[in-house]
């Protein structure tokens, strides 16, 4: 193989390399398509117009160039600490009884095609994670920060199983069309996208109960850090 054959894979290493050094992943992708378009003969013009034209036609990342800004002006604002105030006047919530509702309903919204209610930007870090935070908050007081980056992790797994178990049911999402195409290329005729999305019932099913499962013992394992926690540092000050 040529350099010139290798010369359109050289936005790979420029990727690598740029979240190696910690850049912003924004300009690193940018520049890798710039580089990549540049290599293989693209004038800049036409770069720059293809460059707008897969944005145009991207309405996941129009979304959360929309939305994002507006999450952060409401963070500013406050919005984490009044989701955190609210759910700990609540004194029925749990963190494992906020997550299990989200899951339900985030899954359910997956199969209708509606993936983009929920996410990690938009819900997860400004109002899901604080709820969760400020019930057990309510329940043990003052949480040590391992037991909030606990927490965090499982509201951001959460949303991603709810979501990635759930968005294969609806027959026109992305994934599902694209095994349709894969199996008609191949020859394999009679499995149409209502089927696929059929078969996925029994898996989301599976993962619903898998994670219920897991967040039912969540309270339990949170009261046990706490104690542990509790116990180091009455050890601590005594000593």
């Amino acid at each position: 193989m040529t350099v010139t054959e290798l010369l359109p894979l050289i936005g790979i290493p420029i990727v690598v390399a740029g979240f190696a050094l910690k850049f912003n992943p924004l300009l690193v992708v940018t520049v890798a398509g710039l580089a990549t378009g540049l290599s293989v003969g693209m004038d800049l013009g036409t770069l720059l117009e293809t460059f707008g034209e897969k944005f145009i036609n991207s309405r996941s990342l129009a979304v959360y160039v929309l939305i994002l800004p507006v999450i952060g002006l409401l963070e500013s604002y406050g919005l984490k600490e009044r989701a955190q105030d609210w759910i700990s006047s609540m004194a029925a919530a749990t963190s494992a009884r906020i997550l299990m509702l989200y899951f339900v309903l985030r899954q359910g919204l997956g199969a209708l095609g509606l993936t983009y209610i929920g996410g990690q930007a938009q819900t997860v870090r400004p109002l899901l994670a604080p709820m969760v935070e400020g019930a057990a908050t309510a329940r043990y007081g003052e949480l040590p920060l391992h037991i909030r980056d606990k927490l965090r992790a499982h509201s951001a797994a959460c949303d991603n199983v709810a979501v990635f178990f759930g968005e294969d049911i609806f027959i026109a999402f992305g994934a599902v069309l694209l095994m349709d195409a894969f199996l008609k290329e191949n020859g394999i005729l009679g499995i149409e996208p209502l089927h696929l999305g059929l078969w996925a019932i029994p898996t989301a099913i599976a993962a619903l109960i898998i994670h219920m499962f897991r967040l039912a013992r969540l309270d339990a394992s949170i009261a046990r850090d706490i104690a542990a926690w509790k116990k180091t540092q009455g050890q601590e000050v005594a000593a």
